[in-house]
């Protein structure tokens, strides 16, 4: 048997379109999980899915709001129909915002409740009975370091990640006596398309010189590689990891705890 084997096991994955999902649904097909990639922009979901079925993975795409209990609801059901089980939750799908209070409308603040912390709370309601019913079933919420110092300009970004991370603890402890287990992982910068999107509308022209300024903000001296989150996340799932749950795990290049 391989390290941090999936095999079988049935895992929903919310944002897995692109970035750290896109990683992280290419990474558990190719532990052997049946993915379920949910995903709000159904063209960029079907490509993933389209891709990893191609190479072999087992994956099937699900067109999902995650603010919207609706449908989060009834994809779960279809998912536990189809399957007979819900082995995994990765709740990834997320949005971000810059800037201070006082420039955050309550537009901006509503949007960012709504798919950060709304969007999580819906998609464990969704699952949770399911994990219960068979006494078994893992939940891993994607929270930041913005959860754990205060970042500039962050405000409502910020705010839902430490609602994410207080989640994730007091999921943990309702439900030990169903051996379900929730974690959360807390990455800092990580290059995807956000990042180079960011940099590109922001920083015309200096591109380069901006991602070298930003990368270095870890004291490591660079960002996460998606794939490097997607690994720490399918340990976490696997039965290896059976003794670990209620924490939050920074994968971060030392920014927490090294920065001066």
């Amino acid at each position: 048997m391989k390290a941090f084997d999936l095999t079988d096991k049935v895992a929903i994955i919310t944002g897995g379109g692109s970035g750290i999902g896109e990683q992280m649904c290419r990474v558990f097909a190719e532990a052997g999980a049946y993915v379920q990639l949910m995903e709000f922009n159904a063209e960029k979901g079907q490509a993933v899915a389209d891709s990893i079925s191609d190479q072999g993975g087992k994956v099937k795409f699900r067109s999902v709001d995650v603010s919207n209990q609706q449908q989060v609801q009834a994809s779960c059901q279809e998912v536990f129909a189809e399957t007979g089980r819900i082995d995994i939750l990765i709740n990834n799908a997320g949005i971000s915002h810059i800037g201070k209070l006082h420039e955050t409308s309550e537009a901006d603040f509503d949007r960012i409740y709504q798919v950060n912390i709304k969007g999580v709370y819906n998609c464990m309601y969704g699952v949770i009975p399911f994990m219960m019913e068979q006494k078994n079933g893992v939940i891993i919420n994607m929270g930041s370091v913005a959860s754990m110092v205060g970042l500039p300009d962050r405000f409502a970004y910020s705010t839902s990640k430490g609602a994410v991370e207080l989640m994730t603890y007091t999921v943990a402890r309702d439900y030990l006596e169903y051996n379900i287990r929730c974690n959360s992982i807390a990455p800092a910068r990580v290059h995807t398309p956000f990042v180079d999107n960011y940099l590109k509308q922001h920083y015309p022209g200096q591109e380069q010189e901006m991602y070298e300024q930003l990368s270095k903000t870890q004291p490591i001296g660079r960002m996460a590689k998606p794939v490097e989150i997607a690994n720490l996340a399918r340990y976490l799932c696997s039965d290896e990891a059976s003794f670990l749950t209620g924490t939050n795990y920074p994968i971060d290049g030392g920014f927490v705890n090294l920065n001066t």
